[in-house]
């Protein structure tokens, strides 16, 4: 059931929807669900539920401001909106719901009642720009979280992927898919908006996180559907170029979303990449 709470950030307060999955024990590693450029807490469906079922991990799913029910943002993004999340957001709202290890606490608002006392181990399972966020944030906090699973992530701007933006933008295939946000935001059009135009601006096609990233220390599973409709292989590539320890898992018959179009596969190279958590 979706809570809510309040974050003072930098760039001003905000009020995040947020829902704890408690699929193991309190103490259990907590996965922490990113989502996508238009995506939200209730878009995931219930595949966080049945990945933390398969791991035996509590989970934490939420919609960054201006997403799903969560407070709208009160200014344009810019290019560095991701970094932004990695930065400002994701760790004021860990650290709000008790999940920063010592150390690595930041400015956060009065605990709930019901938010864990003590920093149990931390999984980040970002897709798309939520991929990139989770990877930035690693990179930034090394020792916080223990593994990031990257999911068809940005680690530049590509070609493809722009056209593919820019063709959302035909009437044609922008109204459904407002219409279809719609049922999961509560302000789609400023979503669509926000989203587009920063991946869009001219400013953005320098945009990439590669030297970024390039301290990341923890584990990572980069994964790709071979079919992804926004981008290519060249990115979790790249990624296992940068970041070592890092396992790929490429797979077929599959788009951008493979938590939607193979989350049996998916399940299974998590579990498999997982093991280390459980002493195996």
């Amino acid at each position: 059931m979706a809570q809510w709470i309040d974050l003072e950030l930098a760039s001003g307060p905000v009020r995040i929807e947020y829902a704890w999955l408690d699929a193991a024990p309190a103490g259990a590693p907590v996965m922490v669900f990113l989502h996508e450029g238009l995506g939200s807490l209730a878009m995931w469906k219930d595949y966080p539920a049945q990945l933390c079922a398969a791991v035996h991990c509590r989970g934490l799913v939420y919609s960054r401001p201006g997403y799903g029910q969560s407070q709208p943002l009160p200014h344009p993004w810019g290019a560095d909106f991701m970094h932004v999340q990695a930065y400002e957001v994701l760790p004021a709202l860990l650290t709000a719901l008790g999940l920063a290890p010592p150390g690595e606490a930041v400015s956060a608002p009065q605990l709930n009642a019901d938010t864990p006392r003590s920093a149990p181990p931390l999984i980040l399972f970002g897709h798309s720009d939520g991929a990139s966020i989770a990877l930035l944030f690693a990179a930034r906090y090394s020792g916080w979280p223990a593994a990031v699973v990257a999911v068809a992530p940005h680690l530049f701007v590509e070609d493809k992927t722009l056209s593919a933006i820019a063709g959302l933008q035909a009437p044609l295939l922008q109204q459904p898919l407002l219409a279809r946000l719609a049922r999961y935001h509560r302000d789609p059009d400023a979503v669509f908006a926000a989203w587009s135009r920063a991946w869009l601006a001219p400013e953005f096609a320098a945009w990439a996180i590669a030297d970024t990233i390039a301290t990341l220390r923890c584990s990572v599973l980069g994964v790709q559907g071979v079919d992804d409709e926004y981008g290519t292989m060249h990115q979790i590539h790249a990624l296992r170029e940068l970041a070592e320890p890092t396992r790929l898992l490429e797979l077929a018959a599959c788009g951008h979303s493979p938590h939607r179009d193979q989350p049996d596969a998916l399940t299974t190279g998590v579990c498999d990449f997982l093991t280390f958590l459980q002493g195996d």
